[in-house]
């Protein structure tokens, strides 16, 4: 059993430093920004709260983040209030924001000149993931770092794995953006051609969702998208559109070429545009289907 802090409980933070105190049984100390939200989970699954990210970092092993991007990260580590400031040598911290590669190189080096392990790892699975314990981990960092930190982080993964050095594991998340991205775009314009044709699209999709068209955003998108209705639930596209200019930004520094992801990612903008910007990403269709 460790002593174990989570900084951030928003949709997804919530539910997996749950994971951690109830199905791990450790001893989960939680900072939320909104101290109400703190409270109730400390009213759902026990444990304690914290007024800053130091007094919630002080004495933990692990340390656990999941806020919304670079500048919300270094809110919560930095500063005579922050994580750093109340953790020991030998502690690990584990950022799970999808953020940049170089801010993981930053904090991999913040944290070394401090004596503390720093991991990057960032998730993918959507709510239902996190409440589920059913994430895919995307690790980056020191080999004996992640090896401490991975029986941690297996209580809420489905898959936890360790991609290369410090970065490696934003970088992986990046790959994961841009293939969703795409997949998307033409799960959209296939399910609206077979609208136009006049087709059974429960009948389509039974079909072609046993072969090699098959995905996960098929399989659990198809029915909002074919009744253009996407609030509620998901990956909002406000976050899709800041994970995606991250990916652009890279691309940029290394030389990949992401027209396909550029052009989506101006799909997105027009989604927002139509007040769409907490709809889930799967609404790509709505720019097809009410145009």
């Amino acid at each position: 059993m460790a002593k174990v802090a989570f900084l951030g409980l928003g949709v997804m933070g919530y539910p997996m430093a749950g994971h951690l105190q109830k199905k791990g049984g450790h001893q989960v100390t939680v900072y939320n920004r909104s101290a109400s939200k703190s409270q109730q989970w400390v009213g759902e699954y026990g444990g304690k709260s914290a007024a800053t990210p130091r007094e919630a970092a002080s004495g933990a092993e692990l340390v656990m983040i999941c806020v919304g991007n670079d500048d919300d990260v270094r809110s919560v580590v930095y500063g005579d209030s922050g994580a750093l400031a109340g953790m020991k040598a030998g502690a690990i911290l584990v950022d799970h924001t999808t953020a940049s590669a170089d801010l993981a190189r930053e904090l991999h080096a913040k944290c070394k000149e401090a004596g503390i392990g720093f991991v990057d790892a960032p998730v993918s699975g959507g709510q239902a993931g996190a409440v589920n314990g059913q994430l895919g981990i995307m690790c980056g960092g020191e080999d004996a770092v992640f090896a401490r930190a991975k029986p941690v982080l297996d209580i809420y993964a489905k898959s936890c794995v360790q991609i290369g050095g410090p970065g490696a594991g934003q970088l992986c998340k990046m790959v994961n953006q841009i293939a969703i991205a795409g997949l998307l775009q033409g799960l959209s314009e296939a399910l609206n051609f077979a609208r136009k044709a006049g087709l059974d699209l429960e009948k389509v999709i039974a079909v072609i969702s046993k072969g090699a068209a098959q995905s996960w955003q098929m399989e659990n998108r198809w029915k909002a998208m074919n009744e253009v209705k996407f609030d509620g639930f998901g990956f909002a596209v406000d976050w899709m559109r800041k994970d995606l200019g991250i990916c652009l930004d890279e691309a940029e520094r290394n030389g990949a070429r992401l027209p396909a992801t550029a052009l989506i990612d101006q799909f997105y903008k027009n989604v927002q545009q139509r007040g769409g910007g907490r709809w889930d990403t799967s609404s790509l269709m709505y720019l097809l289907a009410k145009d």
